[in-house]
């Protein structure tokens, strides 16, 4: 396997210094594997953090892809592809410290590319649904892309989950590891107006905290709303019918026959929608009114998106694992797979997931929100940076 880095580029890249007798904390060493990959530790023994980039593949033009793995001295592991930044593997310990695999993927890219239901991946450049694929900005109009029935979904046809990032800058220390990405959508791309540029960051610590951070500019005036659709299954196997999920929301955008917001933010007491306390997400998963059953629901955060906050707590009784997402964004779409096929999802690992088998929890935006003008802000303009950064925090108990 050609290497995908020499160690000098390796080394340099990750901001390290080369030691003879391993690794002090806060310095970082380069070891080269037989087979060309590179890994990158840094802190001593128990301390340590490991970033390591290997191949995972070629697209069908012949571009190379990558794949960036992530452990910390909890066992905790995040492997990452620079082809639509996906998530492919997140294992986390249980609450006996066996470590694993919580979300959804496959091991290979010719799975991904056969297609897939954005497991894990970037959505954007606006994510969930516009209506009609259709918007207005200064008085033109723009037509996007429809790939949802009569609307426009997660990017389009050809949205950021299926686009090849470039490997910016590593980083890492004895406390974390992060990996920068860039990509550049052209203006036009899936309809969209301007040429936005993107940098989304993730990083793994030492507390078992995977964090995303998303930045991008403009120069034109163009809807944004990025998140990230890793589903999650904090047992590894079976339904997310016994998680037991909170929210901080006391209320959702109430929508139409195709999920479109009609504008109306209705409160969610007493009803199937009420996670303001502790509920298994499988109690009143029927009663939701949509077809096929399940949550695919914006809820409205309390905070309004004002700062870092405590948006969702998952924790899942059989491997006491829980899952906190923080986020400085104003909603959080709490969707249950509801339309993973009867044969369902062979995964990693060979597990099978069918409908119900997985949850999301995407920070973002409302959904159609640049044709609402009393929802979040929507549209960035030239000189104004979309900054916002979202935490999964993994514990157990």
């Amino acid at each position: 396997m050609k290497p995908l880095l020499t160690r000098r580029d390796a080394l340099l890249a990750l901001g390290g210094v080369v030691l003879a007798g391993g690794c002090a904390p806060g310095r970082t060493a380069i070891r080269t594997r037989d087979d060309g990959s590179h890994e990158a530790v840094s802190g001593r023994g128990k301390r340590s953090m490991h970033l390591e980039k290997t191949n995972f593949g070629a697209l069908p033009d012949g571009r190379a892809v990558s794949l960036l793995t992530f452990r910390n001295r909890q066992g905790a592991v995040l492997k990452v592809t620079n082809y639509g930044l996906i998530i492919t593997e997140l294992h986390m310990p249980d609450r006996g410290g066996v470590v694993g695999n919580v979300v959804l993927g496959f091991d290979n890219l010719p799975r991904y590319l056969q297609g897939h239901p954005f497991f894990g991946a970037i959505a954007g450049r606006v994510a969930n649904r516009i209506a009609l694929g259709q918007f207005t900005i200064d008085g033109q109009s723009y037509q996007l892309a429809v790939n949802n029935g009569p609307n426009h979904l997660h990017g389009g046809k050809v949205g950021f989950d299926k686009r090849l990032w470039t490997v910016n800058r590593e980083s890492m220390n004895a406390d974390e590891a992060a990996v920068e990405f860039l990509y550049t959508s052209v203006d036009g791309e899936e309809g969209y107006p301007g040429n936005l540029k993107v940098a989304v960051t993730y990083s793994l610590n030492q507390r078992n905290e995977v964090r995303i951070h998303y930045r991008a500019t403009t120069d034109r005036a163009t809807p944004i709303n990025l998140t990230n659709h890793s589903y999650f299954n904090l047992a590894g196997r079976g339904t997310i019918h016994d998680h037991e999920l909170v929210l901080t929301a006391d209320r959702a955008t109430r929508v139409d026959a195709g999920l479109i917001p009609t504008g109306e933010l209705a409160s969610v007491a007493g009803s199937a929608l009420d996670f303001t306390s502790p509920h298994r997400i499988g109690e009143r998963i029927e009663q939701t009114g949509l077809t096929p059953t399940g949550y695919d629901h914006n809820f409205v955060l309390n905070s309004g998106g004002k700062s870092l906050t405590l948006a969702a707590r998952v924790q899942e009784p059989g491997s006491g694992r829980i899952l906190e997402v923080l986020t400085d964004q104003p909603g959080i779409q709490l969707y249950t797979a509801n339309f993973f096929p009867a044969a369902g999802f062979d995964c990693t690992g060979g597990v099978n997931f069918g409908r119900h088998g997985a949850f999301c929890l995407e920070t973002q935006n409302f959904p159609n929100a640049v044709n609402q003008p009393h929802f979040p802000k929507s549209v960035w303009r030239p000189g104004e940076v979309y900054d916002t950064t979202t935490v999964f925090r993994f514990s157990a108990k």
